[in-house]
């Protein structure tokens, strides 16, 4: 299984960017997704979630500027950022875990619960 994000780059304050992952391997079977980041000096985390079934969930820090979603045609994540602000600066990874039937609804916060990750992407949010 490999994740290939992309779409990364610089953008000015309150620019837009969207983020893309693609997933190859996993053909036939159902996950759930996520986005995580990891600024410079912090640690790792959550950002937003997507469940197998489509609900999504977004951090207070991002929500209301960010989206999840996702294409199941084209095996691919996507994060929208809208309104972008320079503590947004991160390399954005995205991550996704691999579902059994009972699991379809669920979202996943925790980047311990995801099964393969892709190698990031960086995001600069500068004037």
């Amino acid at each position: 299984v490999q994740l290939q994000a992309s779409g990364g780059g610089l953008v000015q304050p309150r620019g837009s960017l969207r983020l893309s992952c693609v997933i190859s391997g996993l053909e036939g079977e159902s996950y759930a997704a996520g986005w995580f980041r990891q600024a410079p000096g912090r640690e790792r985390e959550g950002v937003s979630y997507m469940s197998v079934t489509g609900s999504t969930h977004s951090e207070d820090a991002v929500a209301g500027r960010f989206t999840i979603s996702r294409d199941n045609a084209k095996r691919t994540v996507y994060l929208e950022m809208n309104s972008l602000k320079p503590e947004d600066t991160a390399i954005y990874y995205c991550a996704i875990k691999r579902i059994a039937d009972g699991l379809i609804g669920r979202i996943f916060k925790y980047e311990s619960y995801y099964d393969f990750w892709g190698r990031g992407t960086q995001v600069t949010v500068s004037s």
